[in-house]
């Protein structure tokens, strides 16, 4: 440590007594850690920076901030003095940023940092950080303050506006000066020795511009006079900081001074081939001072065979890279620069390829893919890319898609984006030629898609039964794994000889070999599941609904007997059946009677019966039947038996239905039609219902007396129909008679229609009857004759007009045995309604040739 002290006493000789008193206080501080307070010969890190460049001035500011003044261009000199045991290392620092990345960073005894030239970017706080692993490290600034002057700019710009017409122009010209400086400059105006002040007279001001942070001043000669014809110099200084001398430019204001003007002897957009030589002329027409012109090139600096002769630029032996645009800028600081550009294209036939290894996209579906075609020329072209294999349009919904990099971005790949993709160059200018093109095979991989994913394999008992999970599509379409398990267990792999399938196969169906197969295929992307039931069950019956319900009622004895009928699915399928389990459950209770029916005989499609007696009136069941095999038990079927009361007219003696009770005869809505048939009566219709349409009563002309009718009014559209389906009428007769009243009065009326429905696997309607357009304000009756072959309803279905005035009625419905009347004699009339003013008509009798061949189940 002493040593070290008497090098600073020696080296601090040359900068004064004060100097020298600062670092023996300095030394004696940093000591005293060490002799005087007991911590051993360790010691934190001590620092203090000294300069010994060429500072212009070394002061304290007021906040007690040491600042070291420098002028641009000298050199700067900061040491950091440090004391601690270890040694201290010394990190300089700077403010927004290393040091280094400022100056060259050095390591000496004296800790010192040397920037030779300093500039002014290198102004700002300079950071010595000490550190030695004792205690905090140590840190010192000090602020570095470089100070400079430029060379002024002055430019000039003139306005010219018009007063009292055109007898008179008046012309202003503002000279601004600008310079660079620091600290900011003083400026000071001359016209030729006379200091010019602001205001000294109407034709003078001067002035700062707004936002110009001191750094321009501009003189303004209004309404230019004969003596404002003179030199005029801009004279700046920083008062000899630094010993910076003032600096100052002149510029001779004459009534000639005007900006630069040009014009190019080529046009704007200049395309040549390699190896010409070419000459651009850019010609002065117009500046006072003379303009300077000067040619410049971007990017890049001018070409080596370029030769600027005044404003002519010559370039020799064209080549590619001669390409860009060369600028012609005339300057002569008044007003603004006059600049020309020329855009020289150097012609390259285009030609394009597929990079090494990019020939082949393989992707996975979910992914982006970029596809890639280099495409060379002069002016390069755009790439237009387009599908080769299939007629499908791109991701953006066009046939081409046009891009300027040569890339084809596609974000989220599907499987149906695979295939072969072409690039091509777009229309080329410049050379007669065909576009150059390349193709790109996009495989996008995805998990393979199997079949089946579920199916049922019954078989009969010791015989064998093959399960195949065959991949239908997959990218790569070949299985790299196949795993098969039996109820979760994990099976012998089985060998694949095939790339598309993996089978196993089921020696023996047993017991023991019934249950869950599942085969998970893999093609390295994703895996798929096929999943087999096996097993010698037999398939469940199927159950007949065509039967009427119920067959047989006795209602003194509060019993009733049910048919029950079915066929049985695939008995071929597995082993014999040899018996059904029938289970009978009221739904009322938890009780289950069980019984067993044999069979004899068992084919496909035959009907099977069995009567269900003493059923309680008016309980509903459960029935639940199960085929016996010599497996055992099969799937089961299982249905609901209601009881329904036999259909009960108002009036039994001729079987009609006046819908006088609320249940109106077991009609029903239909509840896929658009809107419902309404009940009503004279007393019970809406006082504000439209008028001129609509009957006022039945049938009968009484007040109380109900009828069925469909309402026109909105909400009610052209088209809309309201269907009401009678009960399901057996089978007792060959032919049958439907009667009815129909009342169509109105300028809107739609259309009135009679189906009959059987029932089957599927409900069959055909139309029977129908009547369409104002028929009058009168009931009046049709005859239909039906001969159904099988249980079946008739529906009455009405159909909404063009308007409101469409109502349509009906009231006493009749379904008899046999034909119907040959002649409209008797019931087959027309009602004319009182004060209708109508006189009554007959209609005719419709007669059909209606025949049904269908067999149907009732569900």
């Amino acid at each position: 440590m002493l040593p070290g002290l008497f090098w600073l006493l020696f080296f601090a000789g040359d900068e004064g007594s004060a100097l020298k008193m600062e670092l023996i206080l300095f030394l004696f501080l940093s000591l005293v850690p060490v002799y005087s307070r007991g911590q051993g010969v360790y010691a934190p890190a001590q620092a203090q920076i000294i300069h010994a460049g060429q500072a212009c001035v070394v002061k304290e500011d007021n906040i007690s901030e040491r600042v070291y003044t420098i002028r641009e261009g000298d050199t700067l000199v900061l040491q950091c003095l440090v004391t601690g045991h270890p040694r201290p290392q010394v990190r300089w620092t700077k403010t927004a940023g290393s040091a280094s990345d400022k100056f060259q960073e050095t390591s000496v005894l004296n800790e010192t940092l040397r920037i030779e030239k300093i500039q002014r970017l290198q102004g700002g706080r300079y950071y010595c950080k000490a550190e030695n692993g004792v205690g905090v490290p140590a840190i010192k600034s000090i602020r570095v303050d470089v100070q400079y002057l430029d060379e002024p700019v002055l430019t000039i710009h003139q306005t010219i506006s018009d007063v009292r017409g055109s007898f008179y122009q008046e012309k202003t010209v503002f000279l601004r000066c600008t310079v660079n400086s620091n600290p900011p400059a003083r400026f000071i105006w001359k016209r030729g020795a006379e200091t010019l002040s602001h205001s000294q007279d109407n034709g003078v001001d001067i002035y700062e511009p707004l936002y110009t942070q001191g750094e321009t001043k501009v003189l303004k000669l209004k309404n230019l006079r004969p003596q404002d014809y003179a030199s005029y110099t801009c004279q700046v200084s920083v008062r000899n900081v630094c010993s910076i001398p003032d600096k100052s430019i002149t510029f001779q204001l004459t009534n000639t001074t005007a900006p630069p003007a040009l014009k190019l002897s080529v046009n704007e957009t200049l395309v040549v081939n390699p190896g010409d030589n070419i000459t651009m002329q850019c010609s002065l027409t117009g500046g006072d001072p003379l303009p300077e012109v000067v040619w410049s090139h971007s990017p890049g600096p001018m070409p080596p065979n370029s030769l600027v002769q005044g404003g002519n630029l010559t370039l020799w032996r064209i080549r590619v890279e001669d390409s860009g645009y060369y600028n012609c800028t005339a300057i002569n600081n008044v007003g603004n620069p006059a600049k020309k550009m020329v855009n020289l294209l150097v012609r390259l036939p285009p030609t394009i390829s597929v990079p090494k290894g990019q020939s082949t996209i393989t992707v996975r579906e979910g992914s982006r893919a970029e596809l890639q075609c280099e495409v060379r020329g002069k002016p390069k072209p755009p790439i237009i890319w387009s599908r080769v294999d299939k007629e499908a349009p791109m991701p953006s919904g066009t046939m081409t898609m046009e891009t300027y990099d040569g890339k084809l971005r596609l974000e989220s790949v599907s499987r149906e984006m695979s295939g072969t993709y072409k690039c091509q160059t777009a229309r080329y200018n410049g050379f007669n030629i065909r576009p150059r093109e390349a193709l790109v095979q996009l495989n996008v991989q995805f998990p393979p898609v199997v079949e089946p994913a579920f199916q049922d394999m019954r078989q009969g008992v010791g015989r064998s039964v093959t399960l195949r999970c065959t991949m239908l599509k997959g990218s790569p379409m070949k299985v790299a794994t196949s795993v098969w398990r039996f109820n979760g267990t994990l099976l012998a792999q089985p060998l694949a000889e095939q790339q598309d399938y993996s089978e196993l196969k089921v020696d023996s169906v047993s017991r023991e070999t019934s249950g869950s197969y599942e085969c998970s295929i893999s093609n390295d992307v994703g895996v798929s599941t096929c999943l087999f039931q096996v097993s010698a069950k037999a398939y469940s019956p199927e159950f007949y609904y065509d039967t009427p319900n119920p067959t047989l009622s006795q209602k003194q004895s509060k019993n009733y007997s049910y048919v029950l009928q079915w066929t049985q699915k695939e008995p071929d399928a597995v082993d014999p059946i040899l018996k059904y389990r029938l289970e009978v459950r009221q739904l009322a209770q938890r009780n289950t009677i069980q019984t067993f029916i044999p069979v004899k005989k068992m084919e496909k499609g035959l009907l099977l019966e069995h009567i269900l007696p003493n059923l309680k009136v008016p309980q509903s069941y459960e029935v639940r039947l199960t085929p016996i095999t010599s497996f055992g038990a099969g799937d089961m079927a299982a249905r609901i038996i209601r009881y329904m009361e036999p259909i009960n007219y108002p009036n039994p003696t001729d079987n009609t239905c006046r819908f006088e009770d609320e249940k109106i005869c077991g009609f029903v809505q239909d509840k896929m039609d658009n809107f419902d048939w309404t009940r009503q009566n004279a007393l019970t219709q809406n006082p504000k219902r439209t008028v001129n349409t609509g009957p006022p009563t039945d049938i009968s002309g009484t007040p109380e007396g109900y009828y069925m009718f469909i309402e026109a009014s909105r909400p009610r559209v052209t088209g809309d129909k309201a269907r009401l389906i009678s009960p399901l009428y057996n089978i007792t007769a060959k032919y049958y008679c439907v009667s009815f009243y129909y009342h169509m009065y109105g300028k809107h009326i739609g259309a009135l229609n009679l189906l009959v429905r059987v029932r089957n696997k599927r409900a069959i309607d055909t139309q029977v009857w129908s009547l369409s357009g104002n028929r009058g304000n009168m009931w009046q009756q049709a005859h239909v004759p039906i001969n159904p072959p099988g249980p079946f309803q008739i529906i009455f279905e009405g159909v909404r007009g063009t308007s409101y005035e469409g109502d349509i009625a009906i009231d006493d419905v009749t379904l008899k045995k046999g034909d119907c009347p040959r002649k409209p004699i008797g019931p087959n009339k027309a009602v004319a309604l009182p004060g209708s003013g109508v006189p009554a008509v007959h209609s005719p009798c419709l007669r059909g040739p209606l025949t049904f061949f269908l067999y149907v189940l009732l569900r």
